[in-house]
């Protein structure tokens, strides 16, 4: 039996005007060097709880935990600062956060069970739990290194999951929660397996954050590569119900370079996360020099 029972159930449902995905600041450029306690002050992880008082409970505990900042600092610090790759910041954990979140609603709404209410009889609010717990905590293994920074993570987050969750659920409910959401965790690396629709959303959530804001610190640092320059082509990507299947994911582009990173690194990210069913990818290029080359791209996964 959880801690809190059904309470969501009786909670009024949100305001209208609740966005999908907030505004999201821009990183910090690695030059702005900033004390820890500088740079944990303007973290405040958004999302739309939609009724979720477990969610909301675990967003408040969240944004009041120093340590999990710290965390995401350091990451980026490794990241940006001393390796010259991609933010890894607080910034792409709300985006991924989001994003992961946002998919599994999608996939709800159409009718798609969670594995947590598929094999545990538990409910969809549950497994927004699973998902926004392991987004949160998905890389915060940078903070000690690059390599293997799932094992790290993994590391770091059991005893802060139990944490986070120890006024949300009693047991046995909160080490199936924390089970579901470390298995999301180690499964988002290069070669990672998903045994779970919850794993699967955290995988293909974390490639989604591609848009060319994720690679302007690289990018214009002069680390010019495949890897930056299509993520440079990148202007937004877009996630909504689709026709054929029940999510559509548009990839607006003003360079056809930017088909590298949907044919190379998402495509690597959907193959095996279980969504395969579920999802539609269309990369549109916007420059009309680029349309006459290449329209349209549809990604077969």
């Amino acid at each position: 039996m959880d801690a809190e029972h059904d309470a969501g159930a009786a909670e009024a449902p949100p305001p209208e005007h609740e966005p999908e995905r907030p505004e999201i600041p821009a990183p910090e450029p690695p030059d702005a060097r900033l004390t820890p306690s500088e740079a944990v002050a303007a973290m405040t992880i958004r999302v739309p709880t939609r009724g979720n008082r477990k969610l909301r409970r675990l967003i408040d505990h969240v944004n009041a935990d120093p340590e999990l900042k710290a965390w995401w600092h350091v990451a980026n610090v490794n990241a940006v600062v001393r390796l010259a790759i991609n933010d890894h910041s607080w910034v792409h954990v709300q985006i991924v956060t989001n994003i992961a979140l946002k998919l599994c609603r999608l996939l709800v709404k159409h009718g798609v069970q969670p594995s947590l209410v598929e094999d545990y009889a538990l409910e969809p609010h549950d497994a927004e739990v699973v998902v926004v717990l392991a987004a949160l905590l998905h890389d915060v293994g940078m903070s000690i290194h690059r390599r293997d920074h799932e094992d790290w993570s993994l590391f770091l987050a059991e005893p802060k999951m139990r944490e986070l969750l120890e006024e949300l659920y009693d047991e046995p409910d909160r080490t199936v929660v924390v089970s579901e959401a470390l298995q999301a965790i180690t499964s988002h690396r290069a070669d990672g397996e998903p045994l779970t629709l919850e794993a699967g959303l955290i995988r293909v959530a974390d490639a989604l954050d591609m848009a060319k804001g994720r690679s302007r610190i690289p990018f214009e640092r002069g680390r010019v590569s495949m890897h930056s320059l299509s993520a440079a082509a990148i202007e937004d990507v877009t996630i909504r119900d689709g026709e054929e299947r029940p999510i559509l994911i548009e990839i607006r582009m003003n360079n056809s370079s930017g088909i590298f990173q949907v044919d190379e690194l998402l495509k690597a990210k959907l193959r095996g996360s279980g969504l395969e069913p579920y999802v539609e990818v269309v990369a549109h290029i916007d420059t009309e020099t680029e349309q006459r080359l290449v329209p349209v791209y549809r990604l077969e996964i």
